[in-house]
C-alpha cells in the first residue's frame, strides 16, 4: 500500500504499523481517519474511532483542522495573534492527549494540523491517506441545521463511509 509522504505536520504515535497477513474475504478498514476539533463531540469521535481501529488492527489517522474565523482579517494584530496562540495552545494539548491514547491503546496513528475550511481540509486528508471510514463528531452548533453541518456535507458528497458519533 503507497502511503503518502508524511509532511513536517505530521506526528506518528504508537506502534509501528504492522503489514498483517490478510485473511481471505477480509474486508475491514485498514486506515481510519478521524476530525477532531478539541469539542466533546469531536473527543466522542475520537474515542469511537480508536476503539475500531484497535479491534480491526489498522492505522489510526487523526485530523485537526484549525478553521481561520473570517472577521481574523479585520481584528487588530494583538487579537489575531491571541487567537493563533490559543489554536497552538489547543493543537499541542490535543497532540498530547492523542499521542497518550495511542500508545495505552497501542494503536499506529497519525497526528495532522491542517489550516482552512474543514469540510474541504477533511475531504483532502482522507483522499491523501486513502482513508476506509472517516469518522466525525456531530455537530452542537444550530446554525448547521440550515446551513447543513460538516458530518451531513461529508456524508452526501464524501467518497467513503462515514460515521457520525454523537
Amino acid at each position: 500500500m503507497d502511503m503518502p509522504v508524511a509532511t513536517p505536520e505530521d506526528e506518528h504515535y504508537g506502534p509501528t504499523e504492522q503489514h498483517l497477513i490478510v485473511e481471505r474475504g477480509f474486508d475491514g478498514p485498514r486506515v481510519i481517519m478521524v476530525g477532531i476539533d478539541g469539542s466533546p463531540t469531536s473527543m466522542h469521535a475520537a474515542a469511537y474511532a480508536c476503539g475500531m481501529a484497535r479491534r480491526q488492527r489498522c492505522r489510526l489517522v487523526v485530523v485537526f483542522v484549525v478553521s481561520p474565523a473570517s472577521f481574523v482579517a479585520a481584528v487588530s494584530g494583538v487579537a489575531a495573534e491571541a487567537q493563533e496562540n490559543a489554536c497552538q495552545e489547543l493543537a499541542a494539548d490535543l497532540r498530547t492527549e492523542i499521542r497518550l491514547i495511542a500508545d495505552e491503546f497501542r494503536v499506529p496513528t497519525t497526528f495532522v494540523t491542517r489550516r482552512g475550511d474543514p469540510y474541504q481540509e477533511l475531504r483532502q486528508a482522507a483522499d491523501q491517506v486513502r482513508a476506509d471510514l472517516v469518522v466525525v463528531g456531530v455537530s452542537a452548533q444550530a446554525g448547521h441545521r440550515f446551513v447543513g453541518s460538516i458530518a451531513t456535507r461529508l456524508v452526501r458528497l464524501g467518497r467513503w463511509p462515514v460515521a457520525v458519533v454523537p
